[in-house]
């Protein structure tokens, strides 16, 4: 396979020092996917075939422990559990999600991701299910016009200037980031509802936006920018915003804040998750540290954001608060020159990212065909234009949506992503046996190691049974209760684990000894 140059990315099967990783960073995705049914009229629902796999993946290939607690009023009991490689499957809204186990590497993160999909498609394949359904990793339903998301979560100190005026070039980054982490999209979604804060009052969004609506639009860039319809808001269900100001740490919340970001789109190309998880690790650096770049403040976040990612000439034009015009390449060209001036030297990953950034850059300025195999909205354009010229289609034509949907199929000999691994036109930054391993295994230089350590335990002492309620103590409390940041086992008194960056690998192992 092509290997991206650069030496963050090894053929070791997992990172499990520190010097390669980038600094001080924890990185998680989570990840929902799309169940394609192939039948005019199915028998089953996606719901429930998300159920079958759910099940199946715990009862019979026991993979992880369920929940035995509520965690939450939409989360009851078996809703979902851990996984031996420390990330949790669960059902959100009828969707399938995985969320990575902590990760301090790009390396790790990338391998991890990569196991998702393979735990969701070989359960797929188990049940004999594979002729008839087929998971999709993207953002969208073309039929439906709903979306569904990839959440990116980055650690960063309780002292991260988390305010409108500190995370303004946040904002910026992120807005002009989709023009290489963009995962592409067929056509457009119909105008959003939606609410944002305005002063002291919250008022729809129609009422000030100028934004217009392109319902012949052939091909944009971004799958989730259509969706998104505030820049800060605290929840995710139809107020999707550029930044999510849920304070939820999931860590030690004097120490730690977590930075859950909704607005990307789910990556095919392991090239394009790690840059885009990289460049945001550092720009959230350099606002830490006071060295973002100014000057660059969007004047309509969520319209420029839309207006990129549909701009069909790929001129990705941004008109700033200060009324100067630039377009997304420069943008992205100042936050990678403040990032080369403080960052580059600190580590092997940020050097790595701090290179592939540049060239991304560089290209961007050229034929975008250079981007194939690295920048999924770019692969995916140059398949669906070899394909219209072969077949001589038009883009409004119903199988181009169903091309769109399969460059995201995660069966290996049907996917069109995968068509173009084959043929060695991908750069690959992980190994087949790295993925394999991060099935099962967690990263060994975070909390997740110690997680793992846990589900693995509880594996070895047999199935465990749903409470029953004719026994108080199983009644009160079931056998374990298992969160990000602490466990219970019954009968012995929680155990906390506030640090990320800690492992908590032997002190588990003494707590389940005893």
């Amino acid at each position: 396979m092509e290997r991206v140059s650069g030496g963050a990315f090894h053929d070791a099967a997992r990172v499990t020092h520190h010097s390669a990783a980038m600094l001080n960073r924890i990185f998680g995705l989570e990840t929902e996917y799309g169940l394609l049914i192939h039948q005019d009229r199915p028998a089953y629902s996606p719901a429930w075939l998300a159920h079958r796999i759910r099940d199946h993946l715990f009862r019979v290939q026991r993979r992880g422990v369920l929940d035995l607690h509520h965690r939450g009023h939409d989360e009851p009991p078996g809703n979902g559990g851990f996984l031996t490689n420390a990330g949790r499957i669960y059902l959100d809204m009828g969707h399938l999600e995985y969320a990575s186990p902590e990760c301090g590497s790009l390396t790790d993160l990338v391998a991890s991701d990569r196991a998702g999909d393979r735990i969701l498609q070989t359960a797929l394949e188990d049940l004999g299910l594979v002729d008839t359904v087929s998971l999709i990793k993207n953002n969208i339903d073309h039929e439906t016009d709903a979306t569904f998301g990839s959440h990116e979560n980055y650690l960063v100190s309780r002292r991260f200037p988390f305010s409108r005026r500190g995370l303004a070039p946040l904002i910026t980054f992120l807005v002009t980031r989709q023009i290489f982490t963009g995962a592409g999209r067929v056509g457009a979604a119909c105008p959003q509802d939606g609410w944002f804060q305005r002063d002291r009052l919250i008022v729809p969004r129609a009422a000030i936006s100028s934004h217009r609506h392109s319902s012949a639009l052939a091909f944009q860039i971004s799958q989730r920018a259509d969706h998104i319809v505030n820049d800060f808001f605290e929840w995710v269900q139809q107020n999707r915003a550029i930044v999510n100001t849920r304070d939820e740490p999931l860590a030690d919340p004097n120490q730690f804040r977590r930075i859950h970001l909704l607005v990307g789109d789910s990556n095919m190309a392991e090239y394009a998750t790690a840059l885009k998880m990289g460049t945001t690790g550092l720009v959230l650096q350099l606002i830490e540290e006071g060295h973002a770049p100014k000057g660059l403040d969007v004047q309509e976040p969520v319209e420029t954001l839309q207006e990129i990612s549909q701009d069909q000439d790929r001129r990705w034009l941004v008109t700033l608060t200060s009324g100067k015009t630039m377009s997304a390449v420069e943008i992205q060209e100042r936050f990678l020159e403040a990032a080369q001036e403080h960052c580059k030297g600190q580590d092997e990953e940020t050097d790595w990212v701090l290179e592939q950034w540049e060239q991304v850059l560089t290209d961007l300025r050229g034929d975008y065909t250079k981007l194939i195999g690295r920048v999924d909205w770019a692969s995916k354009l140059w398949l669906l234009e070899t394909f219209r010229e072969a077949e001589r289609v038009e883009w409004n034509d119903p199988i181009m949506k169903s091309l769109d949907l399969e460059y995201h199929n995660l069966h290996s000999d049907r996917g069109l992503y995968w068509g173009l691994q084959e043929e060695g036109r991908v750069a690959r930054l992980t190994t087949d046996k790295a993925v394999e391993l991060a099935q099962a295994r967690p990263p060994r230089n975070t909390r997740a190691f110690g997680r793992g350590e846990l589900i693995s335990h509880l594996l070895a002492c047999g199935p465990s049974r749903e409470p029953d309620d004719s026994r108080p103590e199983e009644r009160d409390f079931p056998a374990y209760v298992i969160n990000w940041s602490i466990f219970q086992l019954r009968g012995r008194p929680p155990f906390p684990m506030p640090d990320p960056f800690k492992t908590y690998v032997q002190e588990v192992r003494a707590h389940l000894a005893d």
